[in-house]
């Protein structure tokens, strides 16, 4: 075991490894080496610099998002009249680049704080004893206050009464005018390595422009105004539908560009998703469906603090940037050249592997490709007068000629180079 280890570490340390070429004239090798040679070729230039774009380096943007929608609603609920600005259905109203537009609602008017009864089913009572004073129920409107009412058969709550009732929501939509919306979308992005700045009111698009176009995929893509009813549609829902309920919608500005051409060829592209809500789902029972949420209008009427409260049905929009610029660059030309080469070596190995291991004449070769010298062969070929790498040679084919007398192998045969008939 002592020897082992100091044989190891002896050849460790006293031993140099060099590269010694070998010209193998075998087909099958051959044609393994060119096709693999050819895949990795067929890889650095379809893969790397073609698809992947290697000899350029790349860059995101910063952005920014200014919104603003136009549009004037109308509703009569019951011979009231009303009608809905900008004012009215925009939340928040500050142009941000996520926001909702209502599209329906359920209004609580004339609400004050006092005591009255629970809606019904929130919690039903038979007694005083059902209804536990001072306790908060969490789906509940308010805290009870231990009575229960008759003529609901329902617990008393101190609230904001009277308490909202949502179990019928409006339809068809009470805002189905929301249609006819308009969107305009103001973007802004700055790539800091190229120190390129862009804005989505590219070259072409003026004021003049602005006051007349509507977005279309196919007739106007670059105008930045967009109907919301046609946001609705591209984006695979039915309006009526998500109008009731609410939902959610992405606008995805595609910010894709090459500065190794002209900027101005640096345009965005519209993409619309819809992120909350398939409108190919039937099941009715699920848990939660659509976008709403509750806002109140307070004010004083007789030294009486009043409220209206409303449940807002809405299309919830979000704004996405999302940005790649790209520009030639000679250090990731050079990394994915200089990677390129480095597979090339794949080739190698793999036929290394096929004519060491599993050719037929695989102990010729491993003769041919591996030479071993020693201190003690130098010296007998300076005893004998040769020069060392003859006694090698000589060397080598007496083993070669020993161990085809040995083995009897009809695929060994001694010599420095071989040809495949």
């Amino acid at each position: 075991m002592k020897s082992q280890i100091t044989n190891a570490l002896s050849d460790f340390f006293f031993e140099y490894e060099t590269p010694r070429q070998v010209l193998v004239r075998n087909r099958r090798v051959g044609v393994v080496c060119r096709l693999i040679q050819l895949g990795v070729l067929a890889y650095i230039i379809g893969w790397v610099f073609i698809y992947e774009k290697g000899y350029q380096s790349t860059d995101t943007a910063v952005s920014s998002v200014f919104t603003k929608m136009k549009g004037v609603g109308y509703t009569n609920v019951d011979g009231d009249e009303r009608v809905w600005d900008v004012a009215d259905y925009v939340f928040p109203p500050q142009g941000d680049s996520s926001f909702v537009v209502m599209t329906n609602y359920i209004i609580t008017e004339g609400q004050s704080m006092g005591k009255c009864p629970e809606l019904k089913g929130k919690h039903n009572c038979s007694s005083d004893a059902d209804c536990e004073g001072g306790r908060l129920k969490r789906t509940g409107n308010g805290q009870m206050t231990g009575v229960c009412r008759n003529e609901t058969k329902t617990c008393e709550v101190l609230a904001w009464c009277p308490v909202e009732d949502d179990n019928i929501i409006p339809d068809p939509p009470l805002l189905m005018s929301a249609e006819n919306y308009t969107l305009f979308i103001k973007n802004s992005v700055t790539f800091p390595l190229f120190g390129v700045t862009r804005s989505n009111l590219v070259e072409g698009i003026d004021a003049a422009y602005i006051s007349k176009c509507l977005h279309s995929p196919d007739k106007a893509p670059l105008c930045p105004i967009f109907k919301l009813g046609d946001i609705v549609k591209l984006s695979g829902f039915n309006f009526e539908t998500i109008a009731r309920v609410g939902g959610a919608i992405g606008i995805v500005v595609d910010w894709t560009c090459n500065f190794d051409v002209d900027v101005k060829h640096c345009k965005p592209k519209y993409n619309f998703h819809g992120l909350y809500g398939n409108p190919a789902e039937t099941d009715k029972a699920r848990a939660s469906v659509g976008y709403n949420f509750r806002y109140a209008k307070h004010y004083l009427e007789d030294k009486i603090q009043k409220r209206t409260l409303l449940k807002v049905f809405g299309i919830r929009i979000d704004i996405i940037v999302q940005s790649l610029a790209r520009k030639f660059d000679i250090i990731p030309t050079l990394t994915a050249i200089g990677s390129g080469v480095g597979i090339f070596g794949v080739a190698t190995v793999v036929c290394d592997l096929v004519l060491l291991y599993l050719l037929p004449k695989r102990e010729f070769y491993k003769n041919m490709k591996f030479k071993y010298t020693d201190t003690q062969a130098q010296q007998d070929s300076e005893s004998l007068g040769l020069d060392t790498s003859v006694y090698y040679a000589l060397e080598a084919n007496a083993r070669q000629v020993q161990g085809t007398d040995q083995s009897n192998e009809p695929d060994s045969e001694a010599g420095s180079t071989e040809t495949e008939k």
